[in-house]
């Protein structure tokens, strides 16, 4: 607060006020100007001797500046601080001080500014940089998705967008991977998808699944012979999967099904990059990508002598998790509708769902995970004889869906009540299983919103 007694004047301070580099103007109560620093008659274009005198509301309608300082202060009988656009469209922060004689009643009001053209350029330029900035975030997150579907991988959930972008930094260097899941969850298509982002992929992508390798042939499947190596031998030999995997992605699939016997065979080839073929003297020098895959627990393997340590430890430098479908939901959906334009292309057949057999499919655990899912909209696209699939042609054990303990009617409650009693333990499954409100949205075929809303309703938290 600043007092000045009756005596005071301005005159004493005069070459003081001029010296400022500072915009400086005082008016008394009713807004006429009394002193200007020099530089306030350059921010507005105009003589500053000019202003003195004058009204700031006749130079507010003039469009000197706007809006004006003076009303504010003497309402609110404090210091006030705003932003003023002048007449050459500059932006000046302006500080309004009230000033007090010695009786304690308003006097003079003093005003200062700083000009902040440019920083209101730069913060709207940057509001615009960050507009086009989430413009492009959106269109790659489009062209993302496109990528991963024609990919055939979906990844609206958390869980599936972290796999993604783990694979994502994986296929830029060739560190081996170890994909992790139960049975059925697309972890051979992940490693696929890794090798496509990869500078090997060019080279070939070599799946070689170790559980269905016959034993007494596993050594000339993966390392190749040589002519006459043994009996029923090519006559010319033959190549090796681990050969035939140079310069490209060798994927061991089911590595925990490998017999203990083969394991040390194939980390000495992950070792030294080389091998020799069955029956052969010359090594042979290769160069891939190691990605490894399996749904056992090869932790629990190795304490029970089934796995070796130190082939695990060389294959899992990078674990990679990909979750049940299950607890993935936010995906079932666009993997059914993904599933249904594939299977109709493929069988040259028009077909659409029924919202019935959506909720079925989404309320379903899919012990067999996305394998499942493809084999049975495979089925429902071939076998419904419609265009709309309904839940007649689900097979039985999707027929029956979640089941609820319906109210008693015997009760005194409302139809209403009845209703919203059901829809409460509705929502109390579904909160449990789901967790998250975006989940249970999905999973009952609602928005967001009202599963929030819904969820304060009833007080389930």
């Amino acid at each position: 607060m600043i007092i000045l007694t009756s005596s005071s004047t301005w005159n004493e301070n005069e070459q003081i006020l001029h010296s400022l580099k500072d915009d400086i103007l005082v008016t008394n109560v009713d807004g006429i100007i009394l002193k200007v620093s020099e530089v306030t008659g350059k921010i507005y274009g105009v003589d500053s001797e000019s202003l003195i005198g004058k009204s700031v509301y006749d130079l507010e309608r003039q469009g000197l500046f706007t809006p004006i300082l003076t009303p504010m202060v003497v309402k609110e009988n404090k210091k006030i601080t705003f932003v003023q656009t002048t007449n050459k469209g500059k932006k000046l922060l302006v500080t309004g001080i009230p000033v007090y004689n010695e009786k304690g009643e308003l006097y003079r009001i003093v005003s200062y500014s700083h000009d902040i053209t440019e920083l209101a350029e730069y913060k709207d330029f940057l509001i615009t940089m960050e507009e086009e900035m989430e413009r492009v975030k959106s269109e790659l997150d489009l062209l993302r998705s496109k990528q991963l579907m024609d990919a055939g991988i979906i990844a609206n959930s958390e869980d599936m967008k972290k796999v993604i972008s783990t694979a994502l930094q994986l296929s830029e260097v060739d560190v081996n991977a170890l994909i992790l899941g139960e049975s059925g969850v697309g972890k051979s298509l992940l490693a696929k998808f890794i090798h496509n982002k990869s500078h090997r992929n060019k080279g070939p992508f070599i799946e070689v699944n170790c559980g269905a390798i016959p034993d007494s042939l596993f050594e000339a499947e993966l390392f190749g012979y040589e002519s006459g190596a043994f009996t029923g031998a090519h006559q010319k030999g033959k190549v090796g999967l681990i050969e035939l995997s140079n310069g490209g992605t060798l994927f061991l699939d089911e590595i925990g099904e490998l017999p203990l016997h083969h394991q040390v065979k194939v980390l000495k080839v992950i070792q030294e990059k080389q091998f020799y073929r069955v029956g052969g003297t010359k090594p042979i020098k290769v160069d891939f990508r190691l990605i490894s895959a399996t749904n056992k627990d090869l932790n629990t393997a190795i304490q029970e002598k089934r796995f070796r340590e130190d082939l695990y430890f060389r294959l899992n430098v990078v674990p990679v998790t990909i979750p049940p479908l299950r607890k993935r939901t936010e995906d079932i959906v666009p993997l059914i509708h993904l599933l249904l334009q594939q299977f109709e292309e493929k069988y040259n057949r028009e077909k659409k769902l029924d919202e019935a057999v959506v909720h079925h499919l989404l309320h379903y655990e899919w012990k067999g995970n996305v394998r499942e899912l493809i084999n049975i909209m495979e089925r429902l696209v071939v076998l419904s004889p419609s265009t709309l699939i309904s839940v007649e042609q689900l097979p039985d054990h999707l027929k029956k869906g979640p089941t609820l303990s319906p109210p008693s009617v015997d009760s005194d409650k409302t139809l209403k009540e009845l209703l919203e009693e059901t829809e409460k333990q509705i929502l109390l499954k579904a909160r449990k299983k789901y967790i998250t409100t975006i989940r249970i949205a999905n999973a009952l075929g609602t928005s967001q919103p009202s599963i929030v809303r819904k969820l304060k309703k009833y007080k389930i938290y």
